[in-house]
């Protein structure tokens, strides 16, 4: 019953104070023992815990915790400690305070019970986390991390009004199923799937997660857009518009991931894409789909974690982060290569590997809805995922031409970090039962059926044939892949241009024209010979009294009314 009276968002929260001043050693025990202590405190967590209290006469839940929301609290809070022990090395309060606090708003986010505390952790969130990306501090970061800002504002402002919408329409707060709300249903819809990055307005996630700091696009990869997926199937499981939309945007992402040549843009491409069957597993709303949406959540933080980190470890010991600049790191690197290539047979649900037991699942509830078209298409996104990420990146970072870097292998305490994540997508690969026991629903699947087995490596080993027999066409291109955005970016930015000028136009027309007119009637008033009694100079003492004239005339009438 810890949780009962110990809110680990808001011991996040505090924790967050002594980075500040903490520095060397003292700061690094303080970046793990805070997410052990949390960690602690979230497994003590009992489903069915609630803290309810009445603030301006409303009745809000800042703590619920039941099935779903526990398996997001375990993740948040294990990802949390295995990002701190990546980021040892970094010496920056600024980073430190941020990706707590940026934490400890996704922890409060999944465990609010209401729409108000719901939508208080959400702004935390955003605020937080775009200082992951500032703290780089390079121009193209400080622009990415603008839009970034601009385009969550939006959101939040969606989510905002919604809220007020959903109370002045149900009279309650509470956050459940989203039913027959009228237009805060569509508001609300909308504030999510933008977190979830969602297309149209999903390209935040690809423009700002690539500029952030090396640790800093761990943490962003792992509570942003996963929090969207717990709201989303916290209040809309079943919708039917997000199965479509899951499947578009597993294929969307996966597509681009091809064209990119940045390895964090390409990776950042397929935190899209794996959302997209969590949202498809919403959508479907069956238990077994909402079970494999939230087991899909808790592998899918490590791996994804796992291979930005060996990202991240590329970019920091070598400077840079383009295919066509990379090759050879193998002989240099060769603990982060393995450690990647756990992360990339993961992500691709090879089998023995942690995504096998989660995405199948998602695939399975679709083929069991009777819904052949989206089994099939989840099926060929896979196929990408495993050409892109597992294939593609690897080969031309760490195989293929050798560009003759000879880096060292990144710190000790990086490595260990994708270690532990390394070893979490093995272990729950090869034993399930674990993560299947903390699913919100009870499910009845054995991800190690013979024809789950034959589908995959039939997929997977035809995928890999077809890679190195068009190898040479599939490396990374000195190019620049337009994304949906341009078409507001760039017309946006012409716009506030020509928006600016106008103004300037106006306001220089509006302030000739004016003195036109006092010029006129200065003219007018030497030509009636008028002495210039009511414009000459004057004394300070006279116009104080003839201020305080007129401003007692104003109350005595004033008040005289």
């Amino acid at each position: 019953m810890i949780g009962a009276w110990l809110h680990p968002a808001l011991l996040l929260a505090f924790g967050a104070l002594p980075f500040a001043v903490l520095q060397g050693r003292a700061r690094q025990v303080w970046q793990l023992a805070l997410p052990l202590v949390v960690l602690f405190v979230v497994i003590g967590l009992e489903s069915g815990t609630r803290t309810t209290l009445t603030l301006a006469g409303l009745e809000l839940t800042p703590l619920r915790v039941d099935g779903l929301s526990l398996v997001f609290a375990y993740i948040f809070a294990l990802i949390l400690l295995i990002g701190n022990l990546f980021a040892l090395q970094v010496d920056d309060a600024a980073q430190h305070v941020a990706a707590t606090l940026y934490a400890a708003s996704a922890l409060g986010a999944v465990l609010a019970g209401d729409l108000v505390t719901l939508y208080v952790f959400w702004e935390v969130m955003v605020i937080a986390s775009v200082w992951l990306i500032w703290r780089r501090r390079q121009q193209a970061a400080y622009d990415a991390g603008f839009r970034y800002l601009i385009v969550h504002a939006l959101g939040g402002m969606l989510l905002f009004v919604g809220v007020i919408a959903y109370y002045l329409h149900t009279g309650s707060l509470a956050f459940e199923p989203i039913d027959n709300a009228g237009v805060a249903f569509y508001l609300i819809l909308a504030a999510f799937l933008i977190n979830a990055a969602a297309p149209p307005l999903h390209a935040w996630l690809p423009d700002a997660y690539p500029e952030a700091t090396v640790t800093g696009t761990v943490f962003l990869s792992a509570f942003t857009t996963k929090t969207a997926v717990y709201v989303l199937a916290r209040g809309f499981p079943g919708t039917e518009f997000l199965v479509w939309l899951g499947v578009g945007m597993t294929l969307y992402g996966v597509t681009y991931a091809f064209l990119v040549n940045d390895i964090r843009r390409l990776l950042s491409y397929h935190i899209m894409s794996q959302v997209g069957y969590m949202v498809a597993g919403v959508g479907i709303g069956s238990t077994l789909a909402i079970s494999g949406t939230a087991a899909h959540v808790f592998t899918h933080i490590l791996y994804k974690a796992l291979l930005l980190m060996g990202a991240g470890a590329v970019l920091q010991m070598t400077g840079r982060s383009r295919l066509t600049e990379l090759g050879g790191l193998y002989r240099s690197m060769p603990v982060t290569f393995l450690l990647y290539m756990v992360g990339g047979l993961s992500i691709s649900a090879f089998p023995l590997f942690s995504g096998f037991v989660s995405k199948t699942m998602i695939i399975e509830a679709a083929a069991v809805d009777g819904r052949g078209v989206v089994f099939l298409l989840m099926m060929l996104a896979g196929v990408g995922t495993f050409m892109s990420t597992t294939l593609k990146l690897p080969y031309f970072t760490f195989l293929g031409r050798d560009a003759g870097l000879r880096p060292p292998e990144a710190p000790l305490n990086m490595r260990l970090a994708m270690g532990i994540a390394a070893l979490l997508c093995f272990l729950i690969g090869i034993v399930p039962g674990p993560l299947y026991a903390i699913l919100p629903y009870a499910v009845d699947y054995d991800a190690y059926t013979a024809s789950h087995l034959l589908k995959e490596m039939q997929l997977l080993l035809f995928t890999g044939l077809g890679f190195f027999l068009f190898i040479r066409v599939l490396g990374g291109k000195e190019k620049i892949s337009l994304d949906l955005d341009w078409f507001y970016r760039v017309p946006g930015l012409h716009g506030l241009r020509a928006a600016r000028d106008q103004f300037s136009a106006v306001n220089q027309g509006s302030r000739e024209a004016v003195m036109r007119i006092l010029r006129h009637a200065e003219q007018r008033a030497q030509a009636m010979r008028v002495s210039g009694w009511p414009l000459r100079s004057w004394p300070t003492g006279s116009m104080a009294l003839w201020t305080a004239v007129v401003l007692a005339l104003l109350l005595v009438f004033g008040f005289g009314r």
